[in-house]
């Protein structure tokens, strides 16, 4: 019989004042808005009836936010784990989606995302492969437990990718909704998708 498990639940962070708008990107002050500390209030009740060992987030101001009530209500520490960190979408950071709308990289960037790159910025595969080897990590540093993962939406898709069969140019099938769950069991040689993009009861974004 194998090793056991680790479970990921990779959350996205809860909503921000810029989300319907902006692409916020790597920004920093964007916190979280009411609806989205509203959010975090409620991933924070879901997880108090999980065996969480851990809770990790991307570096992002709104990750933080996100993933500290829940690591308080369960008497964690934070880990901060760059490799789930946000896109670094260069000089798109900032800019509003209308704008980016008449931007032919930016087309190409959300049709071919196995070839294109963001201006000064990263290419999908860099933000998948670092992704990835963060989960590695995590494997070895919690076997047999679970762990929460509070990242961003391109980046949770990159992650699931693999174990749906997805190329990177399919990410677009996936919805990732602001604090919703979705969960990786991670296997030593293998890895299997329990849930996407679920939500906390009372946390379901307007």
């Amino acid at each position: 019989m194998g090793a056991a498990p680790t479970t990921i639940h990779l959350v996205r962070h809860a909503a921000h004042g810029l989300l319907p708008h902006t692409l916020a990107g790597r920004m920093s002050g964007v916190p979280l808005s009411e609806e989205g500390g509203a959010q975090a209030k409620a991933l924070a009740e879901h997880f108090q009836s999980e065996p969480v060992a851990a809770v990790v987030t991307s570096p992002v101001e709104r990750a933080r936010g996100t993933a500290s009530p829940i690591a308080a209500a369960l008497g964690l520490a934070v880990s901060i784990e760059p490799g789930f960190d946000e896109i670094d979408f260069g000089r798109w950071t900032g800019q509003r989606f209308d704008a980016l709308g008449t931007d032919p990289a930016w087309d190409a960037w959300n049709r071919l995302r196995s070839l294109a790159a963001c201006p000064g910025g990263e290419t999908m595969h860099q933000a998948q492969s670092r992704a990835l080897l963060a989960l590695a990590s995590l494997r070895r540093a919690w076997p047999a437990d679970t762990v929460v993962v509070v990242s961003h939406a391109d980046i949770i898709k990159a992650v699931l990718a693999p174990a749906l069969g997805l190329s990177l140019d399919h990410l677009y099938r996936l919805t990732i909704d602001p604090a919703s769950i979705s969960t990786l069991v991670l296997f030593d040689d293998d890895l299997r998708v329990d849930g996407v993009n679920r939500q906390a009861s009372g946390a379901r974004s307007r």
